[in-house]
C-alpha cells in the first residue's frame, strides 16, 4: 500500500540492523512511550532482530491500560441507568472493571453503543432528547482536542443532555515519575509520535535535561521505530542528550497550536490517577469549572466508587517497564482475551495483547498445523 509499503521494506529493515549492531557498544535499555509501537515491535519482530544488548521495556502507553479500575467500575454504573445511551469507543468495551465489562452490561439490556467520534455522541444527544448521552472520554493528549471539541460544541448548541466521563492522561509527567522512581532503567525514550504531533515536543526538553536521557520522536512502522532505536543509541554512545524528530512528516517542535488552544479552553491540569502506578501529580486533564455541567462524574454522583486490583494481576510494573507479560505468572493462563484479569490483555494497544496475539497465538497455530500434518 502506498506510504505504508515504503516503511515496511525488509531490505532498508537490514540496513537499520546493521547500523544498530555496529554503533551499539554497551548494554542500553529503551522505552517506547506508545502501545502502537509495542505492538508493531511485537508483530514484526523487531525486538528480537536487535542485538542483546539492546534491551526495550514497554512503557505506559496505552491510554485504556492505565485507565483507573474504579472509573471502569463508574462507567459501568453510570451505563447501567435506563435513562442512559452510554457511548465509547470499541476499544473500552472489553476492559474489566471489578466484576464486569461494558460489553457484558450491554448484553444484559443496557443501552451502550460503539462511536467512532465524540462528536457522533453529541448528534446521538441531539436525537434523543429525553435520554441522557455520556461519552467515555479516555486517551493521551492525542484524543483531547475531540473531546474538548464534542464538549464545546455541545455547549454551543445548548445540548443539555451530553457528558462526557473525563480519563484523559498526560505523557510528559508520566516519563518523569518513572525517571524518578528508585526502580527505574529506562535509558532512552521513544517517543509517541501522535501525541507530539498534537503537543509538539517543547515539553519534552526540559525532561531530556533534568535526567540526562535522550528522547526521539518516534513513528509507528517497522522503519520509523529501527530509526528511532539507531538514534537514541547514536546519543547514548556520544554521551549526547538532546529531543531529536525522527517523524518529521507528521510532528513540529510547537506541534498543532489551534488543538493545544481548544484544549486550554475546554480542560485543565489536573492530578491523575494511573491503573497499576497510582497518582501521578499534574498528569492528567479535567473539565473546566465553565464546562462543569457536562461532567458525568458530577451528573451521575459516581465520584465515591472505589475498586481493588486483582491480585494476580502484574499491569503495573509492565506498565513501568520493571517486567514484561510473559513474567506474569497469569500470563496466557488465568488471564487472556477471552477472560482478562488487566486492560492490557485487551485492549488494542496493550502489551500483554500483543505478546499474545503475536507470540502465544502464532505458537498455538503453529502447534495446531503441525498436527494436522
Amino acid at each position: 500500500m502506498k506510504y505504508i509499503d515504503e516503511y515496511r521494506n525488509e531490505a532498508d529493515a537490514q540496513k537499520f540492523i546493521a547500523a544498530i549492531q555496529r554503533v551499539a557498544t554497551r548494554p542500553w535499555t529503551i522505552m517506547e512511550i506508545c502501545g502502537g509501537q509495542t505492538h508493531t515491535l511485537i508483530k514484526f519482530g523487531i525486538d528480537r532482530m536487535l542485538p542483546e544488548r539492546v534491551t526495550l521495556v514497554h512503557g505506559p502507553g496505552c491510554p485504556v491500560c492505565v485507565t483507573p479500575l474504579e472509573l471502569i467500575d463508574k462507567a459501568i454504573a453510570i451505563a447501567r441507568r435506563p435513562e442512559v445511551i452510554f457511548t465509547s469507543f470499541g476499544d473500552m468495551l472489553r476492559v474489566p472493571g471489578s466484576r464486569d465489562d461494558l460489553l457484558s452490561i450491554k448484553a444484559r439490556g443496557g443501552d451502550v453503543r460503539m462511536v467512532y467520534s465524540p462528536l457522533d455522541a453529541v448528534k446521538l444527544a441531539q436525537k434523543n432528547p429525553a435520554r441522557q448521552v455520556v461519552f467515555f472520554a479516555v486517551g493521551f493528549e492525542t484524543t483531547a482536542p475531540g473531546n474538548a471539541m464534542a464538549v464545546w460544541q455541545a455547549k454551543q448548541l445548548g445540548v443539555q443532555n451530553f457528558s462526557i466521563l473525563t480519563s484523559h492522561v498526560l505523557v510528559p509527567p508520566a516519563m518523569e515519575a518513572l525517571l524518578g522512581s528508585p526502580n527505574n532503567r529506562v535509558q532512552g525514550f521513544l517517543a509517541a509520535g501522535h501525541v507530539c504531533t498534537v503537543m509538539g515536543y517543547w515539553e519534552y526538553e526540559p525532561i531530556a535535561a533534568k535526567y540526562r536521557v535522550p528522547i526521539v520522536v518516534t513513528g509507528f512502522e517497522p522503519l520509523d521505530l529501527l530509526q528511532g532505536i539507531y538514534m537514541t543509541l547514536q546519543q547514548l554512545e556520544a554521551g549526547r542528550v538532546q529531543v531529536e524528530n525522527q517523524y518529521t512528516r507528521a510532528v513540529r517542535r510547537e506541534g498543532n497550536l489551534p488543538a493545544q488552544k481548544l484544549i486550554a479552553q475546554v480542560f485543565e491540569v489536573t492530578d491523575r490517577k494511573w491503573r497499576g502506578i497510582g497518582e501521578i501529580p499534574r498528569s492528567g486533564y479535567r473539565l473546566r469549572d465553565e464546562f462543569a455541567a457536562f461532567d458525568a462524574e458530577k451528573r451521575f454522583d459516581v465520584g465515591a466508587v472505589t475498586a481493588q486490583e486483582s491480585p494476580l494481576c502484574i499491569a503495573g510494573e509492565i506498565l513501568q517497564g520493571l517486567k514484561r507479560p510473559r513474567d506474569c505468572a497469569a500470563f496466557a493462563k488465568q488471564c487472556a482475551p477471552e477472560h482478562p484479569l488487566g486492560a492490557p490483555m485487551v485492549s488494542s494497544e496493550g502489551a500483554c495483547a500483543a505478546y499474545y496475539q503475536y507470540s502465544v497465538s502464532s505458537i498455538q497455530y503453529s502447534v495446531e498445523s503441525d498436527t494436522e500434518h
